[in-house]
């Protein structure tokens, strides 16, 4: 957690990204986190996962849209993904997950609604689903609020809730009704004392609880943890809550503990990779620095040796 904020502010800094975006090593280093820039390299590797048996969610890397141009823009790059994820075969294994910010959010919550729901129709033809992120605790509210719209239509779509917020474990249990899927992640924002939890003993120990909210309701719950601790918790959870694999699923980020996530599924669990792809890399590798300061060290060894 000492790591945490300076991590994040730095996510902020123009200066160092300039610096990072520009090294000649760092494009090669984050591809062990981000599929590529284009729609091709998403599919190759969305399609190299699915054959190993896991399952993937794909982002379209981008946020913090302040243009509509650019919002429709991103939208379309989704309708284009999951074409081509469906002329691929690799539909219903593959789905896509939907940051608001990049669809118009900060610009119109109605514009971020329309270009989701069409996201939304998109999938339903490929034969897929959709999961909105979620993002800081100031766009919580009206993220659900999309999210319920969404599921007027689309009652399968994917809601995201982050066990660091002192709100979660009741939206935990209002958001786990039949049919619903939850996937449940630590959160990756820097947030104010108060509305979050800021010690990592606090946000484990609500993301328990928020596991727990979930494995006793209807819904499906999806656990985005890499912890080897919460992963055993919540096996044990859905045994006791007599919920038997498949009827929950965990996810693991892309280039983080590989083998973890090929040992689950050959365990017969359901695993989901969350696979980033394009350009706008930063701020998505910033945060994932932030949540495990270990992937920190991976980049700087990995800048040290090739530089």
């Amino acid at each position: 957690m000492l790591l945490r904020r300076p991590i994040l502010a730095a996510s902020r800094s123009g200066r160092l990204r300039h610096v990072i975006e520009t090294a000649p090593v760092s494009r090669s280093v984050v591809k062990r986190f981000v599929a590529g820039a284009t729609v091709e390299d998403a599919v190759r590797a969305t399609r190299a996962l699915v054959e190993d048996g896991l399952h993937v969610s794909l982002d379209h890397l981008g946020e913090d849209t302040t243009e509509a141009a650019q919002a429709a823009s991103t939208m379309k790059a989704y309708l284009l993904l999951l074409d081509r994820l469906a002329e691929s075969d690799l539909t219903p294994a593959a789905e896509v997950s939907v940051k608001l910010s990049a669809v118009g959010q900060a610009l119109d919550e109605s514009m971020a609604l329309d270009h989701a729901r069409e996201i939304c129709d998109a999938a339903s033809h490929a034969g897929t689903t959709v999961t909105i992120d979620m993002e800081d605790h100031t766009t919580t509210d009206s993220t659900l609020r999309i999210v319920e719209a969404l599921r007027a239509d689309f009652p399968w779509t994917g809601a995201v809730l982050q066990s660091y917020l002192h709100r979660t474990e009741d939206d935990c249990s209002a958001l786990a009704t039949p049919g619903s899927r939850v996937r449940l992640c630590k959160g990756a924002y820097k947030e104010p004392e108060s509305v979050a939890y800021q010690s990592t003993g606090e946000v484990d120990r609500s993301y328990i609880r928020c596991m727990q909210a979930l494995f006793d309701g209807a819904g499906y719950p999806m656990l985005a943890t890499h912890d080897p601790r919460l992963i055993e918790i919540g096996e044990t959870m859905a045994v006791r809550s007599g919920k038997r694999k498949g009827d929950y699923e965990f996810q693991m980020l892309y280039g983080i503990r590989p083998d973890e996530q090929r040992r689950l599924a050959a365990s017969g669990e359901k695993v989901r990779v969350y696979l980033p792809y394009g350009d706008e890399w930063y701020g998505y590798l910033m945060r994932r620095m932030a949540e495990r300061p270990a992937n920190l060290s991976f980049f700087l060894r990995a800048l040290m040796s090739k530089g």
